[in-house]
């Protein structure tokens, strides 16, 4: 497949800037706390409107009457996945697929659960501007974590952002900008894992710049499992009075091997093993080695944000450009895709006494181009092209949202949302068409009471709604593993998935000093109807999406607390939980009364650190507490069993410059599952379980500017 043209482009373009802003004098830091809309800051370059600072980022989220994670990927010791950001965060599931550079299933609230090849379910943005695909689909791969000052999760329909109306809510990542992040590190271990990241800034009175370039690659615990990606992203900054401008550029490249489901037996007896180490028919209907599932995405992506005005009046606006280049290779048909993507945001802000007000616009469209073709069983060639699609999606959202400070103490927050969304499908082949668009309106009304600093308590109703993508609309399988002629395609109408959620909460702190603890909590219940439910065939491949025809209901309880307590020799124990209820069920049809397989019930992380000088270290688990169902039916002996993990993490800082840590996971060499293929029915049988990472250590060594 041949490279993008504009691969260099970012490269270029912030060489220039590195030129344009040599020799300028560093800028004081500054800081403020804004109120709903965006705060001006005068004076020289600071935190500011464009790239707030965890401080005003946590006064932002304090206004949303419903469930958030303020989460800072850089005091993490160990980055090099989004599992790394995101382990210990309430409400926020992550199941890694291969353990590496790859696709690990997220959800939030039940969004987008059985979801794969791509995720749905959850607005990704970076920097407030989406990246999803105009479907609503995303490459989980494309995110960089060690390229982001903060992640902001609104979780539900509490999300701020017009074009964000699913179950997940949203999820925006902050670049570094700056000399933010100013570093050099290099870090390997187990499995083959090695990686290398470089950041560099400049800063000027009012022009800053940063580029950054990563490469990681890992040969994967498991066969035919090694990966690699190459990431590269640029920022340019300009700030003259109130007006600030930020333009973004990035290119990821990323390439993965998928080992692929087994047997439960089989994870157990050889957990490394894949379909074609054995001599089994199911071995040779389905030989790894032979038919060589992978995928290789890659993404260019240019934005460009504006602000202007004060905290009275103020306008924001954005608009970007992203194109994706991405093969998806099952063991059975491999899906190439390529498109653009086009999008515009636009916002004015306010306040008028006693009320906060926002309008906002919202528009994206994507022209993507989808072939289907039968892999050969014999050398993984593409045997038999069976689709030819030309898809269109575009979204038009309008938002407008109060916030009434009825009381010192009291917010009255409300946000009304109208969508149009459009998924066109044509096939080439046939000339058929399956044009599809809906028109629909989503409501948040919520209280925020707020007697002290020490306690936040807040409840509200809301309507989400979630328009299927292409990964469900467009279809293929190959259902006699042996004869690429049974190939089969087809378009699927599909109805919105539609839920109304009561959500109640708070967070605070418990106690004063450096003992005190800081706890949040947000209990939930959505009633969905029509949810989307992607489901695989027996060998574990993607067979199709339907919406199910009665209700059903998530609910849960999202826990979190962290905090300090006094050691030795003026130390401290740092230590932080996060628990996660999801209690999802068939309210009626086919179903009725099971859980809706996907997500465990109970699952928990927790880590306790002994901070002494420049030195962190200590333990931390990752307990799935209960079996998972992993069908509708909840056929026994088809579960992904329980299983706790035990990792040590020790880091050292030398000096402001040099640091170093190392960090083991699965000290127990634990077997277990890490995630699954999610079926209507199933045997013990059926390949369905992916195995989850053995013993590894990885150890880094960082250098900062």
């Amino acid at each position: 497949m041949s490279r993008h043209p504009l691969r260099l482009l970012p490269l270029g373009l912030s060489l220039g800037l590195a030129a344009t802003l040599a020799g300028k004098p560093a800028a004081a830091q500054t800081a403020a706390v804004p109120v709903l809309s965006p705060v001006t800051i005068t004076g020289q370059l600071g935190r500011r409107a464009l790239d707030r600072g965890p401080a005003q980022e946590k006064a932002v989220l304090d206004r949303v009457p419903g469930g958030t994670n303020l989460i800072e990927p850089q005091q993490e010791i160990k980055l090099m996945t989004l599992n790394d950001a995101l382990a210990h965060q309430p409400g926020i599931v992550v199941q890694e697929f291969f353990g590496g550079n790859d696709q690990p299933r997220l959800n939030i609230r039940g969004s987008g659960i059985q979801s794969n090849p791509v995720n749905r379910g959850v607005l990704l943005m970076q920097d407030g501007l989406p990246l999803n695909e105009a479907d609503g689909s995303f490459v989980i791969g494309f995110l960089e974590p060690r390229n982001a000052s903060l992640i902001s999760v609104r979780r539900g329909s509490n999300a701020g952002s017009p074009a964000a109306t699913t179950l997940g809510g949203e999820m925006d990542f902050q670049s570094l900008v700056g000399t933010d992040g100013d570093m050099v590190s290099v870090e390997g271990g187990s499995f083959g894992r090695r990686s290398i990241y470089l950041g560099k800034g400049l800063i000027g009175q009012t022009m800053d710049g940063r580029i950054a370039f990563s490469h990681d690659r890992a040969d994967g615990y498991r066969h035919h499992s090694a990966s690699e990606r190459t990431a590269l992203a640029a920022n340019f900054g300009y700030r003259n009075g109130s007006f600030e401008n930020r333009t973004y550029l990035s290119y990821i490249d990323l390439e993965f091997e998928i080992p692929n489901v087994i047997p439960r037996d089989r994870l157990y007896s050889d957990p490394r093993s894949v379909l074609g180490d054995y001599d089994e028919p199911l071995d040779r209907a389905n030989n790894i080695y032979l038919r060589d599932p992978n995928r290789h995405s890659r993404q260019f992506r240019l934005a460009n944000r504006s602000y202007w005005g004060s905290e009275t009046l103020n306008q924001t606006v954005g608009v970007y450009w992203q194109t994706i280049d991405d093969t998806f290779t099952s063991p059975q048909v491999s899906y190439p895709t390529r498109g653009n993507t086009f999008g515009a945001q636009w916002q004015l802000a306010g306040r008028m006494d006693a009320l906060e007000y926002r309008l906002a616009l919202d528009w994206s469209h994507s022209d993507m181009d989808r072939r289907l073709y039968a892999v050969s069983p014999q050398d993984g060639s593409r045997a038999l092209k069976f689709g030819d699609y030309d898809l269109k999606a575009e979204n038009r959202n309008a938002m407008l949202g109060l916030v009434w400070h009825m009381a010192p103490q009291w917010q009255l927050v409300g946000d009304l949302k109208f969508t149009q969304a459009i998924r066109d499908s044509r096939d080439r082949a046939s000339g058929q068409k399956l044009d599809q668009d809906w028109s629909y309106i989503s409501p948040r009304l919520g209280v925020v009471w707020q007697p002290s600093d020490a306690l936040r308590l807040y409840t509200n109703v809301s309507r989400s709604n979630e328009a299927p993508t292409y990964w469900e609309i467009i279809n293929g399988e190959v259902p006699q593993p042996m004869n690429v002629n049974s190939a089969v395609a087809g378009m699927t109408e599909l109805d919105l998935q539609r839920a109304t959620t009561f959500e109640i909460g708070g967070n605070g702190r418990i106690g004063s000093g450096p003992a005190a603890v800081n706890w949040s909590l947000s209990l939930y219940r959505s009633n969905v109807r029509d949810e989307l439910m992607a489901v695989s065939n027996a060998a574990g491949t993607a067979s199709g999406t339907f919406n199910y025809s009665d209700r059903t209901r998530h609910q849960g309880i999202e826990l979190g607390l962290n905090g300090s307590l006094p050691g030795w020799n003026g130390g401290a124990f740092d230590y932080r939980l996060a628990y996660t209820l999801s209690d999802f069920r068939f309210m009626g049809g086919e179903y009725e009364g099971n859980r809706i397989a996907g997500v465990p019930r109970h699952l928990l992380s927790a880590e306790l650190l002994y901070r002494v000088g420049g030195w962190r270290f200590g333990p931390n688990v990752r307990w799935l507490a209960s079996d998972t169902p992993t069908n509708h039916q909840n056929v026994p002996g088809t579960e992904q069993d329980a299983y706790a993990l035990l990792g040590f993490r020790i880091a050292y800082e030398h000096d402001k410059h040099w640091s170093a840590f190392l960090a083991a996971d699965n000290l127990t060499d634990k077997t277990y599952a890490s995630s699954y293929v999610i079926r209507q029915t199933a045997t013990a049988a059926m390949p369905t379980f992916l195995s989850g990472n053995g013993r590894s250590i990885v150890g880094g060594l960082t250098y900062r500017y």
